[in-house]
């Protein structure tokens, strides 16, 4: 059998068991609604794009005109080439956002954290240990795993989802190691739940650790002001590190981020490979997302507004006797169990016009498929309406 065989057969396995993703080909910008091929015009309750920004006219017309004045792209890595105007205009704005003295900027949230605990662990390689709750975000998971084929002495660790007695234990286990970091997930993804911030950073604090958080689903959602999971803990700028993505609250096109200490971003310039080796955010994505984060820090009323769609759409999914989470995140899931059975679902709910997408293993545990339920402070009750409504047929 050749490799070409083995993949063949490996999707025709994919198929009959109900598993194969299909790409949805959209005809429309993202938004509260959007036309699919083949289907037409969906409710969208599967985006990330939280407060609306992702076709917001302001955000457009900033990524329209960035490029006119500084071209389609960087030309190489930043430290060939050079940085730019739109890129310090960003990091310094993402910086005050994050209430940390400085910020760097990459081309995904994948790379941000592909950046910093790998660059951590080889630095302090033989000293250091990494503790990462089991649940957290794929990028991170890989990350660690990337950190300690590099740094071959590096320790690494995993405590039990939320537990904060489990995370006690794994930072005893690792007293040898004169650096220890803590790495979570703020909101996790797939669950809607949030780290118990206040008390992992009592923990690092009384442990000597150092504390990562990944706020890509926080920030924007969570916090009075929208700042994020810090600040919904009394936290906000207490956080060592903090790292985000630009793909999804603000602005929905592309980027991520790492906020932190002056010295640490200035290490991340010097010797973290993806920005070494990978070119800079281009001007229309980075314009895109500084005017994202500009209207997020003046404007409240957008998440304001999102609180309100995410109350009224688990109050009505209740009703209809689904179960639903409860906390401040925008993440709804609801568990189905099979995959092919969440994807079933998803599929019935694209019929009746509402764009939810099921996720099955490996994206969660077996047996924990689910339907995950978004939305956006740009939906109108009358689209959170018609959505209930096709819950209630499903």
């Amino acid at each position: 059998m050749s490799l070409w065989n083995k993949i063949d057969a490996d999707l025709d396995a994919m198929r009959a068991q109900g598993q194969f993703k299909t790409l949805r080909l959209l005809t429309t910008p993202m938004g509260p609604t959007a036309t699919i091929e083949g289907i037409g015009p969906v409710v969208v309750l599967c985006s990330n794009d939280y407060l609306g920004l992702a076709n917001d006219p302001e955000v457009v017309a900033a990524g329209a005109s960035a490029a006119p004045r500084w071209g389609a792209g960087t030309g190489s890595v930043r430290f060939i080439c050079g940085t730019f105007d739109y890129h310090r205009a960003l990091e310094s704005r993402l910086a005050e956002l994050s209430a940390t003295q400085a910020a760097t900027t990459y081309v995904s949230c994948w790379n941000a954290n592909e950046a910093i605990l790998p660059t951590l662990m080889t630095v302090a390689d033989g000293q250091i240990a990494v503790i990462s709750d089991e649940l957290n975000h794929a990028s991170i998971i890989d990350a660690i795993r990337l950190g300690r084929q590099i740094a071959k002495n590096a320790e690494a660790h995993v405590y039990r989802h939320t537990d904060v007695a489990d995370l006690e234990a794994k930072l005893k286990a690792a007293a040898s190691k004169p650096f220890r970091v803590v790495v979570t997930d703020g909101v996790f993804s797939m669950e809607g739940d949030l780290a118990p911030l206040d008390r992992i950073h009592a923990l690092c604090r009384e442990y000597h650790a150092d504390l990562v958080v990944d706020d890509s689903h926080g920030v924007g959602v969570v916090g009075e002001t929208g700042r994020g999971t810090a600040e919904h803990f009394g936290l906000h700028g207490r956080i060592d590190v903090l790292t985000g993505t630009l793909g999804k609250t603000l602005g929905g096109a592309a980027g991520g981020y790492v906020a932190g200490p002056r010295s640490l971003i200035e290490l991340l310039v010097q010797k973290s490979r993806p920005q070494l080796f990978s070119n800079a955010l281009p001007p229309a994505t980075a314009a895109i997302a500084d005017k994202a984060v500009e209207i997020l820090m003046r404007d409240r009323s957008r998440v304001t507004r999102l609180r309100e769609n995410v109350r009224f759409i688990r109050d009505g999914l209740r009703k209809l006797g689904f179960e639903t989470v409860e906390g401040p995140s925008a993440i709804t899931p609801i568990i189905l169990g099979a995959t092919s059975k969440a994807i079933a679902a998803s599929q019935r709910l694209l019929e009746l016009g509402v764009f939810v997408i099921g996720f099955g293993y490996p994206v969660v545990p077996e047996g924990k498929a689910r339907l995950r339920v978004q939305v956006s402070a740009a939906h109108q009750r009358e689209h959170l309406s018609r959505a209930l409504e096709a819950f209630s047929k499903l």
